[in-house]
């Protein structure tokens, strides 16, 4: 890497990240609040920098050259590193200010977008960028360092986290509500071996702590098919097309309206936890550590009301 390189100014790697993610200068021109001019000029001396072109023209769009991908890391580190440093700063003056990146599993959609905006009432001084994904969607936003805390409810094994428990999560067996098991008291296990499934997809947490359920009862219940939507399956059991054993966070309006029944399998609910996540060794801004400590205190009695009646006075 040529010397000249320790030349290149903070502002020309903002640019040349915003660039490379929006392949297009006249767009990172309007994010960065520059002129076009501004940016390819600025962009012409990061390359003079390092010695070789950084993008290449593609039809329409702008594209990386080999130079540019093997710079993306090190920029990405570079903003990083700035910012861990204006929060450690932050910390130092004891405000709760700044950016905060979250991403959330799906099922969270239906209990943190009240938690946030709860928090969001009490921080109001804090901007917040949530994203909420499959299960290996959070999992690569955490491995690639993209946010500051995720929620999930079975933590990865493969990273260094810390995972810390914030609220209980109950999951148990739903069916439509003319279901012959539907209202009885203690039922078998064995009762629903021939039931069909309408189950969530391999890896998810909640077909996790299904098949650990099966597995310790004995059962192998035939599929009748796999669905990444917690709300298609529910219309499905409603439907009278099958069982599905589900988080019981997601079901309390179809619980209350009559439209889903939950069965009283003996075993049920299997009660895990909601955990709040991120990176082993890296050090909580302020406003993550806030968030946190909010989850802690807020979260468990929140949610514990939104469990269905049949569930409250189980195990959970």
């Amino acid at each position: 890497m040529p010397d000249t390189l320790r030349h290149a100014t903070l502002r020309q790697w903002q640019i040349f990240l915003v660039a490379a993610e929006h392949e297009s200068f006249v767009r990172a021109a309007q994010l960065l609040h520059l002129t076009q001019p501004a940016v390819s000029m600025q962009m012409s001396q990061l390359a003079e920098s390092v010695g070789l072109p950084l993008f290449e023209k593609r039809g329409r769009n702008l594209a990386l050259t080999q130079a540019g991908q093997t710079l993306v890391p090190f920029a990405e580190r570079l903003a990083e590193t700035l910012r861990d440093a204006g929060e450690a700063i932050d910390a130092l003056q004891g405000l709760h200010r700044g950016r905060l990146r979250i991403a959330l599993v799906t099922t969270t959609r239906y209990f943190m977008p009240r938690l946030i905006a709860q928090f969001r009432q009490a921080h109001p001084q804090i901007e917040l960028d949530v994203s909420i994904e499959h299960r290996e969607g959070v999992i690569g936003r955490l491995d690639g360092n993209q946010v500051d805390l995720a929620i999930m409810g079975r933590p990865p094994t493969h990273l260094a986290l810390q995972a810390e428990p914030f609220a209980k999560h109950p999951h148990g067996v739903i069916a439509a509500p003319d279901h012959p098991l539907a209202g009885k008291r203690r039922v078998q296990p064995k009762k629903v071996a021939r039931e069909a499934f309408i189950a969530r997809e391999a890896g998810s947490g909640t077909r996790h702590a299904m098949e650990q359920y099966f597995a310790a009862h004995g059962l192998d219940p035939p599929l009748a098919r796999e669905m990444t939507s917690n709300e298609s399956i529910k219309q499905e059991v409603m439907a009278g097309m099958g069982l599905a054993f589900i988080s019981l966070h997601t079901v309390l309006l179809e619980h209350q309206t009559g439209h889903l029944a939950l069965l009283d399998l003996q075993g049920l609910p299997v009660v895990r936890d909601w955990y709040v996540l991120y990176r082993s060794g890296r050090r909580l801004s302020p406003a993550a550590a806030a968030f946190r400590e909010f989850l802690k205190a807020e979260a468990p009695g929140y949610m514990a009301r939104l469990l269905p009646a049949g569930a409250k006075g189980r195990r959970v």
